[in-house]
């Protein structure tokens, strides 16, 4: 071998690779940025998350009795909220309070205790209890949220400790819980405490009787069935797993499919082809998404089969339809990340161009999902929304069975919008033929994101302010929570609906007039709008509920919310509130904006997907398809009518009849409305007046398309790709 020769190729290949500013960049720039910014992030976070476990108070339900009640025992501990029997049923209350009641013996193969001995006792050591009717009770407490940890005073506590012995308690917790245990910790440093002030007091009065060192046998016992205890285990670092190899068997793919088929010349041929945008992407990001599924089954499989065989016998307690239900939430997710892969990519010349560009976004995708792996975050109403976090902390509530359905409808909601936004990119980048054969656009041009005076929006702007206002709009809720309801009200309504909407129509030089339909309607349509304000609620409460009840805490709530809250308001105070400025604010939103940009899909689609886009906007799965009913009929009145006017009077009229009926049973009760439910005679007219009102819309002759909006099957505007003369 000639050193020389290859000492020269090695120079050569050397210096043209360090000509290139994105190998640089993704070489030296991306770790020296990013690692420092993932570990001081995550090292901030962890900081944050630990400070706010310490600054939240502990609730601590007694069950038994103390000496001087809990304050004697808590009355000096910071952070903790005692009371007593909370959450305890009746059946074990009456068994301890009558004396019946005592510690179970540890499960069969559990270690046993050490003898307490000096003054302090060993609280680290947590055995298995063998099944019994208050650990049955205390699961339950804790694990629903009543109580961080129950303390059970066991019969004979109080004689037991006057007299020298020993009286016993049991610290019930959560391990797979943050809170739990620091509870925990914090209910046995006062019981510590209360042990040295209690020996102090014996040493004082002299003698030493039989447990007279120990003061207090505690006992402490964890709540978390071994499921959950596996779970937690898995859960910790199996999402950050799935999610990254996952998203990692796309990634080629991705670049394959795009920058390989420029570099191999075979996208100018894709080009000439009659194909639209959406069919080709649909086609290409399918593709990956079905080779990310692929990676993440065979990755979910072998990490089961690995788990199962290094875990001793029986210690894997995760049910296979959990593991299941972990691998369905990873859908929405890898068809998110295809669609995105596949819209950035394309913007790539060569095959190693496409590793460039798509190595930062995989980057930025995967860290995320790490964030399972530090302590005390938890799927909530905010995580919920949050894109990738979302799915992660699902599947780390799956596998611990804390998964509550509204957070679950809640982040499935959030992941699909964030997937078509993704699909809608990557169909608009598409479109771009300069981007597709090589060239460079800007990125307001390929957001469709430049001023069109007297235009009419496209459906694509239509679902990203939906999808914005959203997300927006939800945490600003959360915000202003503590602002109290007649504000939340308000400011979402005008600064997330009204606002945007105006925004968006007037900033771009959308043509305000035919985009919100701001002209008259005709009498019969008005007349309609009335009939339809007045039975619209009729029906959806009398059919839909029926079909499909909601939980009384809902119905609660949303009567709670129709009041306006606890204090007694005046009714023009709640139809203000409540049926005007809803009907103003998410008429001129959804009816105005959203409806006026899916116009060129045709009748009932912008009709059903703007009334979807509504349901989802009250952000309850139980009141997605009653939302789903009555904006699909606010909807018709509205295209039929051409006026936002008409969709406005059904809107202010069932919001206000509503919270008019909740104000005064007694008028409900006359018309045979007893809370949530309506008598037959009362259905039946509601879903006449119904009927009458549609035959009226239906009779109004269908207004001729108008100039701009494109009608299906017509081949104005970009819908192939083939080249435009």
């Amino acid at each position: 071998m000639r050193t020389d020769l290859v000492l020269t190729i090695l120079a050569k290949e050397l210096r043209e690779t360090l000509r290139d500013r994105r190998t640089l960049t993704l070489m030296i720039g991306l770790p020296v940025l990013l690692y420092p910014l993932m570990i001081i992030g995550f090292t901030r976070l962890q900081e944050s998350q630990t400070e706010a476990v310490e600054a939240r108070t502990s609730r601590v339900a007694v069950w038994g009795t103390l000496p001087g009640g809990p304050g004697a025992l808590f009355g000096e501990a910071d952070h903790v909220e005692a009371a007593a029997w909370l959450g305890a049923p009746e059946e074990v209350r009456r068994e301890i309070e009558a004396g019946r009641a005592a510690p179970a013996p540890v499960e069969a193969g559990a270690p046993s205790p050490r003898r307490p001995r000096g003054r302090r006792q060993d609280l680290a050591g947590v055995q298995a209890e063998a099944p019994n009717p208050v650990l049955a009770a205390a699961r339950q407490s804790v694990t629903g949220r009543q109580a961080d940890a129950v303390l059970v005073v066991w019969p004979g506590f109080e004689p037991a400790t006057a007299e020298g012995g020993i009286g016993t308690v049991t610290i019930y917790f959560d391990s797979v819980r943050d809170d739990s245990r620091r509870a925990r910790q914090r209910v046995a440093q006062a019981l510590d405490a209360y042990r040295e002030a209690l020996i102090a007091g014996r040493e004082r009065a002299g003698g030493l009787p039989e447990g007279f060192s120990a003061g207090l046998d505690v006992r402490t016992r964890d709540v978390a069935p071994p499921a959950r205890q596996t779970g937690y285990v898995l859960g910790t670092f199996l999402p950050f797993l799935l999610i990254s190899l996952s998203l990692f068997g796309g990634f080629y793919a991705a670049v394959d499919l795009t920058a390989g088929e420029k570099e191999r010349g075979t996208m100018q041929t894709l080009l000439c082809a009659p194909l639209r945008p959406i069919e080709i992407v649909a086609a290409k990001a399918t593709a990956v998404w079905i080779i990310s599924l692929i990676t993440a089954l065979a990755n979910l499989a072998s990490v089961g089969a690995t788990v199962a065989r290094v875990m001793p016998s029986g210690g894997l307690h995760v049910a296979p339809g959990t593991l299941a239900l972990a691998a369905v939430m990873l859908l929405p997710i890898t068809l998110t990340t295809s669609a995105l892969f596949v819209a950035v990519a394309v913007f790539a010349r060569d095959f190693k161009d496409g590793q460039n560009f798509l190595t930062p976004v995989y980057m930025l995708v995967v860290v995320p999902a790490g964030i399972t792996m530090l302590p005390g975050i938890e799927l909530d109403a905010w995580t919920a929304f949050v894109p990738i976090v979302n799915i992660a902390m699902l599947l780390k509530s799956l596998l611990v069975a804390e998964a509550r359905p509204d957070l679950v409808f809640l982040t499935l909601l959030s992941s699909t919008v964030y997937a078509v936004l993704a699909i809608l990119f990557a169909v608009r980048v598409f479109q771009r033929e300069q981007v597709l054969l090589g060239g460079r656009e800007s990125i307001r041009t390929v957001f469709g994101l430049e001023r069109r005076p007297g235009g009419l929006p496209t459906p694509t702007v239509a679902l990203v302010a939906f999808a914005a206002a959203l997300v927006v709009g939800f945490y600003a809720s959360l915000l202003l929570e503590k602002r109290g309801l007649v504000t939340t009200i308000l400011v979402t309504q005008y600064a997330f609906f009204l606002l945007p909407a105006l925004a968006v129509v007037l900033g771009l030089g959308y043509d305000a007039r035919r985009t919100l339909s701001l002209r008259l309607p005709p009498p019969r349509a008005i007349l309609a709008s009335v009939l339809f304000g007045v039975s619209a609620w009729i029906v959806v409460s009398g059919v839909v509920l029926r079909i499909l009840p909601p939980p009384d805490s809902l119905v609660r709530a949303l009567g709670r919310m129709l009041l306006l809250g606890d204090a007694e308001q005046p009714l023009w105070v709640i139809w203000l509130v409540l049926a005007v400025t809803p009907a103003v604010c998410e008429e001129t939103f959804f009816r105005g904006l959203m409806l006026g940009g899916l116009r060129s899909l045709g009748k009932w689609p912008a009709i059903v997907v703007s009334a979807l886009a509504f349901g989802l906007a009250h952000a309850s799965i139980y009141r997605l398809v009653p939302m789903l009913v009555i904006g699909m009929v606010i909807g018709y009145s509205v295209w039929k009518s051409r006026s936002i006017l008409c969709g406005m009077i059904v809107h202010v009229l069932n919001n206000g009849l509503l919270a008019t009926l909740t104000r005064d049973p007694a008028l409900a009760a006359s018309l045979g409305i007893e809370g949530a439910s309506l008598s037959l005679p009362t259905v039946a007219v509601g879903t006449l007046l119904l009927a009458l009102g549609l035959w009226l819309l239906a009779r109004l002759p269908e207004l001729p398309p108008e100039r701009g909006v494109r009608g299906r099957g017509t081949a104005s505007g970009p819908d192939t790709l083939a080249p435009r003369r």
